[in-house]
């Protein structure tokens, strides 16, 4: 018996605690998730402790950060929206629609018309009862000309919100959408009191007040008692640091100066496994790394260019040289292989210097041509990938020079605007979604300025049937055109890699986004 069965067998006959069993079982190098299964098994409940005060040392912070909920792009603001904010409806562990603020949605034959059903007994930290108001007034923040919301792509199809009663609405939209549950779970669309705009103030029916705001610094969050959801907003307090810098990140997490961070550099994985005092939580998911090209600016016009640099990159070794075990080669489509509508036909394109001369030439693209613009704001590892990048694709002839990007203010001033540059997506729910808000001609952010009327038509088709058959047909389709033709050229998908203190307890894995698909304040406890 090895020593890990043995660990088992100890939980399994009550001989350890479960302090002792997840820190034993984190020095042999066993999965969060793997030992909390166990856990579970063996009939250790896990009951939540009220109190406490948890520091998270988190990236994808800047001084351009504002809470108005529109403005969302990275981790920062949106941990401490969930905390200050509800959605309508969550995505669970198990990537299931959970009912929210809408406690049910029922579709009418066609899924053109959606009743959803507001909770009641809910308040604002203003004191105000939600109500449908509340709920339309939310939902056309992010519609109409104009919208510069993240979720103005997603909130398109929605033609009329109507208020049926004061907890009822019927949402119409101007076609069939079987996904609009999932389409409703974006992390912009959250629930303010009817007329709301004073963000610098904000108000709504989550369990935490924002006591300090200091964007791209920090913010305090402080437990304003009675949350609706039963076990959820258990510390009394929270203190979000923005710590964009991977190394300083983790050297706060060793020396005891936060209790939660994320994004783990891999390299510090045994050190931090080595301390014992250390919990890793990984989980697999459709957060894949991106150098989106946009399609309509020279050279990038032209899909032999694309082409050339999709062949000129090593995805394997970048894979082996970077993230190991945690990351698994991309395909240059963003569907990942634990999606159901994954295309697992399209053959995995490899590094070829001949064929990326090829094109390269067909295209005529010169030697000055390509601009990679990178930030490690982007991902941890975002310059190093660039270089790699430019030493694989030198051995196909191409000139690729990589320009280094601030990380402050990077989602503001290059990200959508420049024509070659790094970039990376969190991953949807839905396969339609995330086809939807990152590659549909209409939706505000196309990083690759994709915009072809047969994909939009596909995707139109996708959501409207509920035939399994029909549906993976279209999905598949649409990924075979991105690979052949897209602007986004995706090296790898990475496993989500959080860290906690072993005090902190309710962190678990979730495939959408890390820290409890940013909800770690809301689910997190800290055990005395």
């Amino acid at each position: 018996m090895n020593q890990w069965e043995e660990l088992q067998r100890a939980a399994t006959t009550g001989r350890v605690s479960r302090r002792e069993f997840m820190r034993r079982a984190a020095a042999l190098g066993v999965a969060t998730s793997i030992a909390s299964g166990v856990l579970a098994k063996a009939g250790y409940a896990q009951t939540p402790v009220k109190g406490g005060h948890l520091r998270l040392g988190i990236a994808g912070g800047s001084t351009t950060d504002s809470m108005d909920i529109t403005t969302y792009t990275d981790t920062v603001m949106i941990n401490v929206s969930t905390s200050v904010f509800d959605g309508l409806v969550e995505i669970d562990d198990k990537n299931q629609v959970q009912p929210e603020l809408f406690e049910t949605l029922e579709p009418n034959a066609d899924a053109t018309e959606w009743v959803c059903n507001v909770r009641k007994g809910v308040t604002f930290s203003n004191g105000k009862s939600l109500d449908a108001d509340d709920v339309i007034y939310s939902l056309n923040i992010h519609r109409g000309e104009g919208s510069k919301s993240g979720a103005a792509g997603p909130m398109k199809p929605i033609t009329d919100v109507v208020k049926m009663d004061s907890h009822q609405v019927k949402i119409v939209l101007e076609a069939p959408d079987a996904d609009l549950p999932y389409v409703l779970s974006d992390y912009h669309v959250l629930v303010v009191p009817t007329g709301f705009t004073d963000w610098a103030n904000p108000v709504g029916t989550g369990g935490y007040k924002l006591e300090a705001f200091e964007p791209g610094v920090r913010a305090i969050l402080t437990n304003r008692g009675g949350y609706w959801k039963e076990g959820r907003c258990n510390v009394e307090s929270a203190e979000v640091s923005v710590i964009n810098d991977d190394a300083a990140r983790m050297q706060a997490l060793l020396a005891g100066e936060v209790d939660v961070s994320h994004r783990v550099v891999v390299p510090l994985v045994d050190q931090i496994k080595a301390a014992g005092n250390f919990e890793l939580v990984q989980a697999a998911a459709g957060y894949h790394f991106n150098l989106p090209m946009l399609c309509d600016t020279p050279p990038y016009n032209n899909v032999d260019v694309r082409l050339a640099l999709k062949y000129a990159m090593n995805r394997e070794k970048l894979v082996e040289m970077m993230f190991g075990s945690f990351g698994r080669r991309g395909n240059d489509h963003p569907i990942p292989e634990s999606d159901p509508f994954h295309n697992s036909e399209l053959p995995q394109r490899e590094y070829d210097p001949e064929r990326a001369t090829f094109h390269a030439k067909k295209a005529g693209l010169g030697v000055s041509d390509v601009i990679l613009q990178a930030s490690d704001a982007a991902f941890n590892g975002a310059l190093d990938m660039a270089v790699l990048f430019q030493a694989t694709a030198a051995a196909a002839g191409i000139n690729v020079t990589v320009r280094r990007e601030p990380a402050d203010g990077f989602w503001d001033n290059v990200w959508l605007k420049a024509p070659f540059m790094t970039s990376y997506w969190g991953g949807r729910p839905a396969a339609t979604q995330m086809l939807a808000v990152a590659y549909q001609s209409t939706a505000p952010w196309n990083d690759t300025h994709w915009r072809v009327d047969a994909f939009d038509k596909l995707l139109a088709d996708a959501k409207a049937t509920t035939d399994t058959a029909k549906r993976k047909d279209y999905i598949w389709e649409m990924q075979r055109m991105l690979y052949e033709e897209g602007g986004a050229l995706i090296p790898l998908f990475k496993d989500w890699l959080d860290v906690h203190d072993v005090k902190v307890k309710g962190h678990t894995p979730h495939g959408m986004f890390d820290l409890c698909n940013s909800r770690i304040i809301q689910k997190a406890w800290i055990e005395a």
